[in-house]
């Protein structure tokens, strides 16, 4: 079987893409105007839904970035992982409800549609549309960079295709992402996530038995090789600390409340109800997938350290190193594809929210209505997207040399600052008052950007996401105090009380 490692990983990654494909062709032929392709005309059920969640949350962040962080840091970032889960039970308690009931009165497509029927007016639904292109430009050159550097891995260890590169390993990522996900939009995106999740969770179970396995007394060996030569980074704060440990469970606790690409999948359960099953579905399949993280970080860095395994050459390149050095060919294929399915799943809903951002909801903002054509133009939009995020994907890695962790912790920074106090407060509060919101996203938007374009490094190791998502729920709260209670819409104000 060891021979025929590199043709097994091939076909179980092709296989995994051809599905994609094919159900690109089965959504499309169901995809028939912008409600469909945005939030698949809100009947779906609840498995569905709690795949799409969990899968679009983890993603190429997860399960690429997330051991490259645990290789490079040790523990720290654990504690993204595990807070994560709480982050879930959170999210659906103070917003799934509501925002499904704002969803079904107004008829809302998007996010964005949501703000707007809470707090009016056109200023904070544009200034959540721009928030949202720019967390999505971040967000998606961390998924095809995690896709490009995976592939990359495969087939450098092929005769015939290593030539490919991670340029050419960029372009054959992006273009089976694009067309799955311009022919099916958000239906292509659900159903894939669905076969994903699957995946995922079957994965992350089997790589911790496999991980188990390369020391010869399992887990407590990895963590007696890190505790003589290397004890900080199995601390419970890792080498980071306490305050950037701390930093990010704040900031994946609370900040999950205001992911766009796992909020928008809340308001697409066929019923109410379907929420009491959605979440301990969405919390198990999470758990079980996230497995991975920890244990291949962990791994990796006590067969590094141990003089066991050559140093990696980027820390990102942990769990594909991994699948290819010490698992199983098949089980190496199965998580391979794995790997694609955690990216992809959350590459189509940030390429499905970028574009709905951009044709439906900056043209309400700005025009009072959405473009004419909405379908047409929301898949021409989705090629933009994902042309532009795939040269961004090729800058950082050749110019700036970014870890995929750390520019996913930025777009997730960006979307939990700016968008997360207002839907906890403005779906929680009566009070919540429309200048709070927009200045509240104004705030994190401008000091997400110059924490990330000027590079500027806080003390600790803090993450910039956290101390903007802490200032920006302040700002929220002042402000709307300041403002005083305004009369609310009567339908937002019944579905408050509820």
């Amino acid at each position: 079987m060891e021979d025929y490692r590199q043709a097994v990983i091939l076909g179980s990654v092709a296989f995994y893409m051809i599905l994609c494909i094919g159900v690109g062709l089965w959504a499309m032929r169901r995809t028939h105007s912008a409600g469909d392709f945005f939030v698949a005309g809100r009947g779906l059920g609840p498995l569905v839904v709690s795949l799409a969640v969990f899968s679009s949350t983890l993603s190429g962040f997860g399960f690429v970035g997330g051991p490259g962080l645990v290789y490079a840091g040790g523990l720290s970032s654990l504690w993204m992982a595990v807070v994560s889960a709480l982050g879930f039970g959170l999210g659906f308690y103070l917003i799934s409800k509501r925002i499904r009931m704002i969803a079904e009165v107004r008829d809302t497509f998007s996010l964005p549609d949501v703000i707007a029927a809470r707090f009016g007016g056109r200023a904070a639904r544009g200034l959540t549309a721009l928030t949202i292109l720019l967390g999505v430009l971040g967000y998606m050159a961390t998924q095809i960079l995690a896709m490009a550097t995976v592939l990359n891995i495969i087939l450098s260890e092929t005769e015939t295709l290593a030539w490919v590169g991670i340029t050419g390993s960029v372009v054959i990522s992006t273009a089976v992402l694009l067309f799955y996900s311009v022919t099916g939009g958000i239906i292509a995106s659900v159903y894939t996530d669905l076969v994903q999740g699957l995946i995922m969770s079957f994965a992350g179970v089997l790589v911790v038995i496999t991980a188990a396995g390369i020391f010869d007394s399992g887990f407590s060996g990895v963590s007696h090789t890190l505790l003589v030569t290397d004890a900080e980074a199995i601390m419970p704060f890792g080498t980071l600390g306490a305050f950037a440990s701390l930093g990010w469970a704040f900031l994946f606790g609370l900040g999950l409340a205001g992911q766009p690409h796992v909020v928008t999948k809340m308001m697409m359960n066929r019923n109410l109800g379907d929420n009491r099953l959605t979440l301990p579905m969405t919390i198990v399949g999470y758990a079980f997938a996230a497995m991975l993280w920890i244990s291949i970080g962990m791994v990796m860095r006590a067969l590094v350290i141990g003089d066991v395994a050559l140093p990696l050459a980027f820390a990102d390149e942990a769990a594909p190193r991994f699948l290819q050095d010490y698992a199983h060919p098949l089980l190496a294929g199965v998580v391979f594809a794995g790997l694609f399915a955690a990216i992809m799943s959350t590459a189509d809903s940030f390429l499905n929210i970028g574009a709905a951002a951009i044709t439906h909801d900056l043209p309400r903002a700005l025009k009072g209505r959405s473009l004419d054509r909405e379908l047409y133009w929301a898949r021409v939009t989705t090629v933009v997207l994902c042309v532009f995020s795939a040269a961004f994907a090729l800058f950082s890695h050749y110019v700036n040399d970014t870890l995929i962790g750390i520019l996913g912790a930025f777009g997730w920074g960006t979307f939990a600052a700016a968008l997360a106090p207002v839907l906890i407060f403005g779906l929680n509060w009566k009070g919540a008052s429309p200048r709070a919101a927009v200045f509240s996203i104004l705030f994190s938007l401008v000091f997400n950007l110059v924490f990330q374009v000027f590079q500027i490094k806080l003390p600790y190791a803090m993450s910039p996401g956290f101390i903007v998502l802490l200032a920006s729920m302040i700002l929220f709260i002042v402000i709307s105090l300041a403002d005083g209670r305004r009369p609310l819409p009567r339908d937002i104000d019944r579905i408050l009380e509820l």
